[in-house]
């Protein structure tokens, strides 16, 4: 599996204080990115947005505009959910690229995250998808992992994908298994399934066959 550093991008070179507005306008005109980093003597001063350009006077220098820069970037060292969580609170399709002494060594485009998303094994590899909620006070990573091991399941994945100050939405991916054994689990302690899984309903459904034939029976 490639690096996400692998995805390193130097396609075209940061704008600099020497820039016109024009200039800017026009490079946002022909490429589809919602920022774009700004050296001055190779020290990375922020991000100038494609949006905020369009009110910039045209017949200025962009170092009129220092007040508009955004200073987002990443490390070269960051995981990729860090990565991917600095574009989400950013809104932004680029983000530069800082070492550990701040040198500016290119940019991540958003679709690159997405390709190396792609090929982690959380959404490669083939498995089911199970979403429990609990209050937050209450749930906890290791007895979620503990249940899925105890039905001899297999992690691929674990991740809390909503949260409130009540409860706790956690997608859980696992290698196709013992799923409803897993879901059960969960219900005993105190888990609700959010997901919907068809072993589970057609087991419902046979519950609800059996009480309706109980009911018949005993008429």
């Amino acid at each position: 599996m490639r690096l996400l550093s692998d995805y390193i991008n130097n396609d075209f070179k940061p704008f600099s204080l020497a820039e016109t507005v024009v200039d800017v306008q026009d490079f946002f005109a022909d490429n589809s990115y919602s920022h774009f980093p700004l050296l001055d003597n190779g020290v990375y001063l922020g991000c100038i947005s494609s949006v905020d350009s369009e009110t910039f006077e045209s017949e200025k220098s962009i170092n009129d505009y220092r007040y508009s820069f955004e200073g987002f970037f990443v490390r070269d060292t960051m995981i990729w959910l860090d990565v991917l969580e600095v574009f989400a609170r950013n809104n932004a399709n680029v983000v530069p690229i800082l070492e550990v002494n701040n040198k500016y060594i290119g940019f991540y485009e958003i679709t690159d995250v997405i390709k190396f998303l792609n090929e982690t094994p959380f959404l490669k590899e083939t498995g089911g998808i199970i979403v429990v909620e609990k209050p937050t006070a209450d749930y906890s990573m290791s007895q979620i992992t503990q249940i899925v091991e105890s039905n001899n399941g297999k992690l691929l994945g674990v991740f809390v994908s909503e949260a409130n100050a009540e409860k706790v939405q956690v997608t859980i991916k696992i290698t196709l298994g013992s799923v409803n054994e897993i879901i059960q689990t969960f219900r005993r302690y105190n888990y609700e399934i959010v997901s919907e899984h068809n072993e589970d309903n057609y087991l419902n459904s046979l519950k609800e066959r059996s009480e309706y034939l109980d009911k018949y029976l005993n008429m």
